[in-house]
């Protein structure tokens, strides 16, 4: 792959190219759009790990999201700034670098649904093991049914912001391909689950049958490798992408849990010191810091700065295997610090994820998203077979579905595949307390704050 076309700042849905601005350049524009947008600003009410938590000071997905876009501007530039002098590329910057990674994480959690994997893991098996949802998936085609059965946040969130976000523009946010291709982790389709591709690109898929023309198209425009039918090389700055996100939550999501009271100050302490960078230094800085919340945001600081810089030198060394679509692995398992981050990733998944607030709520998840994918799965499929002559329960419940899914007057499509697949555009994209409440509303049942 060639760095001149991976930077395209071509948009999809537009027939010409905006000249950069003296203010900002595309890829400023892409960051500045999905800011702005209604998806983005929805992430302050989704869950990170503590779900509806209480707290003001943990994260959400908003906030880990900021977090996750400041890491990787900084992986972007410094990557940037080596590329550019190795290829003697003109006329960019390592800036823009920088800008593509930041656009493309601060978008990277915005298809998650409420309640966090759960809530991805509640919908997969409403389709599964309910008796509805296995009769909707007998009616499809074998791609089609594997969009639901393996259903995607990573997918939902190539939709959302190409199509779902302004759906009246082709192309949706019209974001530039580089931050497109950057932003798409896994840019296989759904079916080819079972033929097992190897790499770590291949581990899950990054976009629907509904929105595989487009992503096709982003693949040409940048240059993406064909991988058989329907899956491409990974663009090189996605595994940026994928370690900002990885550095983020492995620190901070046991930080939070210390803060949760969740986790004790001696074994995040010990977690953090490894990634000091100097753990001598940083236990004499210790002595002179008074509280134990303060000695691990310091920790948590030198850890982050320490691992980018890790993945930086690492991302140089397999340059040419990551170019030639051959690079197998996520960077943070070939740095010299590998055996410490899967350190933090196995205490978030032996102790932080499994902890009694984070199993009650979630587990309540299963039941709000089942429920409301039942009751509207069911209103859409009976106005569309019934019109008018549908249940007094489905022409009344059909208001509550906002008119972006269905289209003017709320009529279903026709097909079914895109019916359902409005559906769960619509349930996947609320926040948690909405999706609670409507519950409530439509159930009379109490849930547990």
């Amino acid at each position: 792959m060639d760095w001149n076309r991976l930077l395209s700042r071509a948009r999809p849905g537009l027939s010409h190219q905006q000249p950069d601005s003296e203010a900002r350049t595309d890829f400023q524009r892409d960051f500045d759009r999905i800011v702005f947008s209604s998806a983005f600003r929805r992430l302050q009410d989704k869950t990170q790990v503590f779900p509806l938590s209480q707290s003001d000071y943990v994260r959400t997905r908003l906030t880990h999201s900021l977090e996750v876009s400041s890491v990787g501007r900084s992986l972007g530039t410094l990557v940037g700034d080596c590329v550019i002098r190795r290829h003697e590329l003109r006329n960019v910057d390592p800036q823009d670098f920088g800008a593509v990674v930041a656009a493309a994480c601060l978008a990277h959690d915005i298809g998650n649904p409420p309640f966090g994997h759960a809530g991805e893991d509640a919908i997969r098996l409403w389709f599964t093991h309910s008796l509805n949802g296995q009769a909707l998936l007998e009616q499809l085609d074998a791609p089609e049914q594997q969009d639901f059965i393996r259903f995607e946040g990573n997918a939902q969130g190539f939709r959302i912001i190409s199509r779902l976000q302004s759906p009246d523009n082709r192309g949706g946010m019209q974001l530039t391909c580089a931050t497109l291709g950057t932003f798409t982790k896994y840019p296989r389709a759904a079916w080819l689950a079972d033929e097992r591709l190897p790499g770590i690109a291949f581990k899950k898929f990054g976009f629907y049958q509904d929105d595989r023309d487009l992503f096709t198209e982003v693949a040409g425009l940048l240059g993406l490798e064909p991988v058989g039918s329907d899956a491409w090389s990974r663009h090189p700055l996605a595994y940026l992408l994928e370690a900002a996100d990885d550095i983020c939550y492995r620190i901070i999501d046991v930080e939070d849990a210390f803060r949760q009271q969740q986790l004790p100050y001696e074994q995040v302490r010990d977690l953090l010191l490894p990634l000091s960078g100097d753990p001598d230094r940083a236990r004499r800085k210790l002595a002179h810091i008074t509280r134990p919340k303060e000695h691990i945001e310091y920790l948590r600081a030198k850890a982050i700065g320490t691992i980018i810089d890790q993945v930086h030198c690492c991302f140089m060394d397999h340059e040419d295997a990551i170019l030639a679509g051959q690079f197998p692995d996520e960077l943070l398992d070939r740095i010299p610090a590998a055996e410490a981050m899967r350190a933090l990733k196995a205490c978030g998944e032996q102790q932080v994820y499994v902890c009694k607030p984070v199993v009650e709520v979630e587990a309540a998840g299963f039941e709000v998203l089942g429920g409301l994918l039942e009751a509207f799965v069911t209103t859409v499929n009976d106005i569309a077979a019934r019109g008018g002559q549908a249940s007094p329960k489905s022409r009344m419940l059909i208001h509550l579905v906002p008119e972006q899914f269905l289209g003017p007057g709320r009529v279903p499509h026709v097909d079914l595949y895109r019916r359902v697949l409005a559906v769960t555009d619509f349930v996947s994209g609320m926040t948690d307390s909405y999706a609670v409440a409507l519950f409530k509303k439509l159930t009379g049942m109490s849930l547990p704050n």
